[in-house]
């Protein structure tokens, strides 16, 4: 099958920049927020789908042929889509925003494992010190929540139980960008996704319309911020710079959620989580200046053949 292309506007790095503060937006919300978080899930992916629809040619749809290989894979992303934001988001109702977002920091440790076995992609030693380096800092971050509570530890298992989730989402992602326009997977995975939260809620009885204006301005906030600018940016990205990479900027999402949970919901910075941010974001940056370096190289070597 022709392969699909689509340039990007903008550096995948820039946008990659972008898609992290984006995205960092939602814990705070979330957890702002007294709604079902099955219900704010569904409302943020079936709405970005919608918003997003007109964007896909009608000739992407009729031109889409996948064997039924391709087609279960294509299924399994939005399955993993729709239960990641579900266990993701109910975790945030049980343990705190540092500790949910730094799990959920280990993200390119299961993507990078699974590429290996996937795609058959090896990381550099390089890589795997900045990747080691980042955890680490992930980890220094959520140390003053270990133990806290039952209900912290709940917490804490639903977003790791997300987290791999959200790894195994971003490999199937990798899997089909070659083959499938990104505008098009996206508005499929967000309705699929939003279709799981949707049977979800159904099960659960929670009422699908019984929610003020500011709930519906939130619903709608979601789709947009964290989800088009995010979730949807980042499906751009993995035909370009891969789900590692991706998930690695994931890990700068603890950091910038913490300084907003200080801003917005007061809650306290330590002195663990400062020292452990800085660490993160240094061996972010190592990483992203190594794949930059790699980025221009190949471009540059595409440009003369």
């Amino acid at each position: 099958m022709r392969e699909h292309k689509s340039p990007l506007l903008l550096h995948p790095y820039v946008l990659l920049f972008i898609a992290i503060l984006s995205v960092s937006v939602s814990s705070i919300m979330i957890k702002s927020s007294d709604t079902p978080t099955a219900i704010a899930g569904m409302y943020r992916l079936l709405i970005s789908a919608v918003i997003m629809l007109p964007f896909v040619p009608w000739t992407t749809i009729r031109s889409l042929s996948l064997s039924a290989k391709e087609w279960g894979t294509f299924l399994l992303a939005g399955l993993l889509l729709g239960l990641y934001f579900l266990f993701w988001m109910e975790s945030l109702v049980y343990t705190s925003v540092a500790s949910s977002m730094v799990i959920l920091a280990l993200q390119p440790l299961f993507v990078m494992t699974g590429s290996y076995f996937v795609f058959r992609e090896s990381a550099g030693m390089l890589s795997v010190i900045c990747l080691v380096s980042s955890l680490f800092g992930s980890v220094i971050i959520a140390w003053g929540d270990i133990g806290v509570s039952k209900e912290a530890l709940i917490g804490d298992g639903l977003s790791l139980i997300g987290t791999i989730l959200v790894s195994a989402y971003m490999l199937a992602g990798q899997k089909l960008s070659r083959k499938i326009d990104a505008n098009l997977y996206s508005v499929v995975v967000f309705f699929l996704g939003g279709s799981v939260l949707f049977i979800y809620s159904m099960l659960s009885g929670y009422s699908l319309t019984n929610y003020n204006s500011s709930d519906w301005t939130y619903f709608l906030t979601l789709a947009i911020v964290p989800t088009i600018f995010g979730q949807y940016i980042f499906n751009r990205l993995l035909k370009t710079i891969g789900a590692t990479t991706v998930s690695v900027g994931i890990i700068g999402e603890p950091v910038v959620a913490i300084i907003l949970a200080y801003i917005v919901l007061g809650e306290t910075i330590s002195g663990s989580q400062f020292i452990g941010g800085l660490i993160t974001l240094l061996g972010m940056l190592m990483y992203f200046w190594r794949q930059s370096a790699h980025y221009h190289y190949s471009a540059s070597n595409r440009s003369f053949r």
